[in-house]
């Protein structure tokens, strides 16, 4: 059989079972809504870009500009999450890309798509339970003042990675246990049920909205909008963007001028934005995943835009932008809010500490949807028997439980070992190529199959299908080459397990 064999689109859909009829025979549990959705795809998208990746894309590349940055990431999302809302609402089962590559480009490519989205889930949890981390030691011990001995800060980071002692001497780090820990803890609230989970991230996403809205609130009225002035040679809105912004990467020099260094931005922040796909994943449990999957996607989508404009018009007006290469950029923006209001320095240590606070909340939402999303890809895989026994359910919680246990103690040995520079731009490139596929399945799929029902249809799709797959392979041509190299390693190793096992016990090619 050829490598690009096609699951039956009309089954397919069929196999997602009746969405008004809650399984009661051992299956996925029906608990979700298009407000619970639109709040995990919240919880996974507010996380680094508010708390880190705003501040050194300012500093490095945009400037004041960094505003029209994220208006740039968020129309190149928009793209991908129109598509993704058109295939989610007409393919509503469990496996997002992964399944709808299955159905539009065969296979081998759903399994390529498959193993890419381990890169995003599972290593992407990875790189969020680091920053995690640096968040709970920063907490503890500069805004509480609880001191960690030198054997306990070796276990704040991993093996190549250095900490800093009392002394001012730097060794090598043991173990990252706050990131390990963290990793855990959630597998336990994934592994007890959907309804827990998505309780957990209505709660988490409600404090740290609250606490993002209050930074937005103090400080928009201490704003200096000649802050806002990056370059005064020029008018208009190319005063916002430095003539001239400098940067290190790896020793490399690199400059970055005008609205080029906006578009440079824009590729920095749209990190930010990855992590709404993983609603789509969670397409078997919605109540109603016709109607409510692309409302989650699109007001999830709308809302994280916003909020991302809001703090980066907040941050870059009340401090200078050059002042936010930190990686802790709000904590800078709440020091200059205290000091531009004359409060005292108990008012600042209780902004510290609610910014702080937030960011914990903030990250632990994101590292939630991203398990939950890889448990549920693991899940779609091995249904398919391109996997083993991922696909095995708890016979009280109806969750996939050995793939949470798994990508669970998986995530905490990678978060306490591995350097999250790293993981990041692997994560950044696997998900891009989800993105470019789906761009690209939703126009094939309104060739080849125009007579399946549509809930929802992209909205001139012959135009936002390719310009998202374009704009997203513009992202990715912009990554480093070690990160290409990385993602034909981690390939090679997919095809390995793929021709070594999947190929062989394909639930489709066994039919």
């Amino acid at each position: 059989m050829s490598l690009f064999i096609k699951k039956d689109l009309k089954k397919l859909i069929a196999d997602a079972g009746d969405p008004n009829v809650e399984s009661h025979s051992g299956g996925l549990k029906r608990h979700l809504n298009a407000f619970s959705l639109t709040l995990l795809g919240i919880g996974a998208v507010i996380g680094a870009g508010i708390f880190s990746l705003t501040g050194v894309a300012a500093a490095n590349y945009a400037g004041p500009g960094i505003v029209y940055s994220f208006v740039i990431g968020g129309v190149l999302c928009a793209f991908a999450g129109l598509c993704y809302a058109e295939m989610a609402a007409m393919v509503p089962v469990s496996g997002s890309a992964y399944a709808y590559s299955y159905a539009t480009l065969g296979e081998f490519v759903a399994w390529i798509i498959g193993w890419d989205l381990i890169l995003e889930y599972a290593f992407g949890s990875v790189t969020v339970a680091a920053s995690w981390s640096g968040y709970f030691v920063s907490l503890f011990t500069k805004t509480l003042g609880v001191p960690f001995s030198d054997t306990l800060m070796q276990f704040t980071k991993g093996p190549w990675e250095m900490v800093t002692l009392a002394n001012g001497s730097q060794v090598h780090g043991l173990w990252n246990m706050p990131a390990s820990f963290i990793a855990l803890f959630v597998g336990i609230v994934l592994y007890r049920g959907i309804k827990e989970s998505a309780f957990l991230n209505n709660l988490i996403v409600f404090i740290k909205l609250a606490i993002i809205l209050s930074f937005i609130a103090l400080g928009w009225g201490v704003i200096n909008s000649m802050n806002w002035i990056a370059n005064p040679d020029a008018t208009g809105l190319a005063a916002l963007v430095p003539a001239k912004a400098l940067a290190e990467r790896g020793g490399e020099q690199i400059m970055s001028f005008g609205w080029p260094g906006v578009l440079t931005g824009a590729g920095v922040v749209f990190f930010a934005y990855i992590g709404f796909d993983a609603i789509s994943t969670t397409a078997q449990e919605c109540k109603n995943p016709q109607k409510d999957l692309p409302i989650g996607i699109l007001a999830s989508l709308f809302i994280c835009t916003a909020i991302y404009i809001l703090m980066a018009l907040v941050m870059t007006g009340v401090v200078p932008y050059k002042e936010l290469g930190v990686p802790d950029p709000v904590a800078v923006g709440v020091d200059r809010i205290v000091s531009l209001r004359g409060w005292s320095d108990g008012a600042q240590k209780t902004l510290s500490f609610g910014v702080k606070f937030g960011a914990l909340m903030g990250l632990t939402s994101v590292i939630l949807v991203l398990m939950l999303g890889q448990t549920r890809i693991f899940y779609s895989m091995a249904k398919d028997r391109l996997l083993p026994w991922f696909d095995e359910l708890h016979p009280k919680f109806h969750t996939p439980g050995k793939a949470t246990m798994i990508t669970a103690v998986f995530v905490a040995i990678c978060a306490g070992c591995m350097p999250m520079s790293i993981v990041g731009e692997l994560v950044s490139i696997g998900t891009l190529l989800a993105f470019v596929l789906v761009c690209a399945g939703v126009v094939i799929l309104r060739f080849t199959h125009p007579e399946v029902e549509r809930p929802f249809k992209t909205p001139i799709y012959w135009f936002v299908g390719p310009a998202g797959a374009a704009a997203c392979f513009w992202v990715m041509s912009g990554l480093p080459n070690d990160t290409w190299i990385r993602l034909f390693v981690w390939l090679a190793i997919g095809f390995v397990i793929y021709f070594g096992y999947g190929k062989k016990h394909s639930k489709l090619r066994n039919q």
